[in-house]
């Protein structure tokens, strides 16, 4: 499997494209091509029913160029070569260094495919496909272009490997506010492929990775802590302060919930001789929550009414 690397540092657990889901995303796309033309080229057939035969050449040849030429140039150009037809079959078109394609990549592929695609019916495009060792079609070797296949089972690449034990819990003290979600996502991707990639290749990645990490949170890597542990060590630190955080307000959601049914329960004031007088009615029949004291002074004696009255139970415990 050829594996490959974005500029982006997002590892693409890929394989080239083959002819048969090339040709089936050919299909589509052409279908669609030609869909667009033929309605284009009635239209303007119909507005321009009055001009002379030339003009209307000139037309036929402009609206040929602009819609079986032009029209696949910028749908890759605009879409990082995802056409409908590589989009429907889960392909896409890189360069050779996995990084997007540009308007120049673009612009190779589609003036090659007039001749390997539109002129010989597609036959040229076939034979350099099968000849290829990656399914190139002669468009991609002059572009430096590559169709590979974009879409992975969903079995593969989904949990993050635990860092090492001795790892566990080391990074509590880092700051991670400041590291930015495209980071966490490359770093993410690259622990779950790594065992996909080339050793060299994934050294340079992991190193590449825990250098800018180490920016971010402005501590350097541990000497002696090998880059891909490292990063598996602060993302486990990440999720376990996001398991802490989820915890913590489901915890304070439940209290908040408890002290719900305390509006029906009894409220009355505490006088000096220690007499409880009523200034709240009691509804029937209604669940009384248990009065907790409040946390003033620990003592249920609120400091802002002096040390002889009492406050009522309200149900809620503030949190240690």
């Amino acid at each position: 499997m050829s594996e490959f690397v974005t500029g982006d540092a997002v590892v693409l657990g890929l394989r080239p494209a083959r002819l048969p889901s090339r040709a089936l995303a050919l299909a589509i796309d052409l279908v669609v091509v030609w869909t667009v033309f033929i309605l284009v080229s009635i239209g303007l057939t119909i507005a321009t029913v009055t001009l002379d035969d030339a003009a209307s050449a000139a037309i036929a040849v402009a609206t040929f160029l602009l819609v079986l030429v032009g029209g696949p140039i910028a749908v890759e150009t605009l879409s990082h070569g995802r056409s409908l037809g590589k989009l429907a079959c889960g392909l896409r078109v890189v360069r050779d260094d996995g990084g997007p394609i540009r308007f120049r990549h673009a612009l190779v592929r589609g003036a090659m495919g007039v001749v390997e695609i539109l002129m010989t019916l597609g036959v040229f495009a076939c034979i350099a496909s099968l000849v290829s060792a990656r399914g190139r079609r002669l468009g991609d070797v002059f572009a430096g272009t590559l169709v590979v296949r974009e879409r992975v089972s969903a079995g593969r690449g989904i949990s993050v490997p635990p860092p090492p034990p001795w790892l566990v819990g080391r990074f509590a003290g880092l700051d991670l506010s400041a590291v930015p979600d495209e980071l966490w996502l490359a770093i993410r991707q690259y622990l779950t492929r790594m065992q996909q990639l080339d050793a060299e290749v994934g050294l340079s990645m992991a190193e590449r990775l825990a250098g800018e990490l180490a920016v971010r949170t402005g501590v350097p890597v541990p000497p002696g802590v090998p880059a891909a542990a490292y990063l598996a060590g602060v993302v486990n630190e990440r999720q376990a302060r996001d398991a802490r955080r989820v915890f913590a307000a489901a915890q304070a959601d439940s209290l908040k919930q408890g002290g719900m049914g305390v509006g029906s329960a009894p409220v009355g004031v505490v006088g000096p001789a220690g007499a409880v007088s009523s200034v709240a009615p009691v509804a029937a029949a209604a669940p009384v929550a248990p009065a907790v004291p409040a946390a003033s002074d620990g003592l249920g004696v609120s400091e802002a009414e002096g040390p002889g009255v009492r406050k009522p139970g309200t149900g809620f415990a503030p949190p240690a």
